[in-house]
C-alpha cells in the first residue's frame, strides 16, 4: 500500500518577514545618503546660531556687571579715582561671562604715563589689574616726560618733581633720536670735563645744547664731535664784557664761530 507524504503548509509568517528583512536591507544606505546633508545643514545652522548670538548667551549667564577691582601691585602715579574714573568711561562693564578683557585695557592704556596692563577677571564680579607704568628719565618740551625707551607722556603736575632732570626738545615723532643722542653727546662732553644740561632738535633736523654752565652751543646738522672740539679751543680764547656773560656759541659755521653774550641778571 503506498503511502504519500503530507504536504505541509508553507510559513506565511516567516516567508512574509524573509521578504521584508530583504527589502529594508538595502535601505539604510540609500537613506542614509539621501539625510547626510540635511544632518549637516542642521549643524552649520545650530553652529551659526550659537556663533552669531554667542555674547547674548553669555550676558544671559551674567547675574550682575563686574562691579569691583584689585591692583595687584602699588603703583608710583595712579590713583585708584584714575582706575574708576577711566572704567566708568562708556562702554559700561558688563558682567564675567560677556565682559571683554582686550576693551577693559584700552580704557587703562588712555592714562597716557601706563606702559602696559594685565587684566584677569575673577568670578563673580572683579577685575585683577596689573599696571605697569612709564619711567620719566627727561623733560620734554618742558610739559611732557621721556620714558627710557623714549615715549612722549604726561603726567600730573603734582605727583612727580621733574627737578634734576636732563631736559630735551623736539618733535614728537623723533623722542628716540633725541635721547639716543643725549646719550651720546653726553659722553663726549663728559671726556672734555663738561656736563649737558638740555639738548634740542628742531624740525629740520639741526642740533643745539645747553651746558650746565648755561652756555648754548649750537651745532646745526653733520657730526657733532668736530664742533664741540672747536669749541673746546676758541673757548678760553673768548673775551666776555663787563656785566655780561657768554650766552651761545654757533659752531654752524665751517671754519670759526660766532659767540652772543647776555646781561648778567642781578
Amino acid at each position: 500500500m503506498a503511502k504519500f507524504a503530507r504536504k505541509r503548509k508553507p510559513n506565511y509568517f516567516r516567508l512574509a518577514k524573509e521578504h521584508i528583512g530583504s527589502k529594508l536591507h538595502f535601505l539604510p544606505m540609500s537613506w542614509l545618503t539621501s539625510i547626510k546633508p540635511l544632518i549637516l545643514l542642521f549643524w552649520l545652522i545650530v553652529i551659526y546660531t550659537v556663533y552669531a548670538n554667542w555674547s547674548v548667551l553669555l550676558e544671559s549667564l551674567d547675574r550682575t556687571p563686574i562691579r569691583a577691582y584689585a591692583l595687584t601691585h602699588k603703583t608710583q602715579f595712579t590713583t585708584n579715582a584714575d582706575i574708576r574714573e577711566t572704567l566708568a568711561k562708556e562702554p559700561v562693564l558688563k558682567g564675567y561671562f560677556a565682559q571683554d578683557i582686550q576693551e577693559v585695557k584700552d580704557k587703562l592704556l588712555q592714562l597716557s604715563w601706563v606702559k602696559d596692563v594685565i587684566v584677569r577677571k575673577s568670578y563673580p564680579d572683579r577685575l585683577s589689574i596689573s599696571l605697569v607704568e612709564h619711567k620719566p628719565v627727561a623733560v620734554w618740551n618742558n610739559i611732557h616726560y621721556l620714558s627710557d625707551q623714549g615715549v612722549v607722556f604726561s603726567l600730573p603736575p603734582e605727583r612727580f618733581d621733574k627737578t634734576g632732570l636732563p631736559i630735551m626738545f623736539g618733535p614728537d615723532a623723533e623722542s628716540k633720536e633725541v635721547l639716543e643722542a643725549w646719550g651720546k653727546i653726553q659722553t663726549e662732553l663728559a671726556f672734555r670735563n663738561l656736563s649737558l644740561k638740555s639738548l634740542a632738535m628742531d624740525n629740520r633736523g639741526s642740533w643745539s645744547i645747553t651746558l650746565a654752565n648755561n652756555i648754548e652751543l649750537r651745532l646745526g646738522r653733520g657730526e657733532w664731535t668736530p664742533k664741540i672740539d672747536r669749541f673746546m679751543m676758541i673757548f678760553p680764547e673768548i673775551e666776555v664784557p663787563e656785566g655780561q656773560r657768554l650766552g651761545y656759541v654757533d659752531l654752524r659755521y665751517e671754519h670759526g664761530a660766532a659767540v652772543g653774550f647776555y646781561p648778567i641778571q642781578k
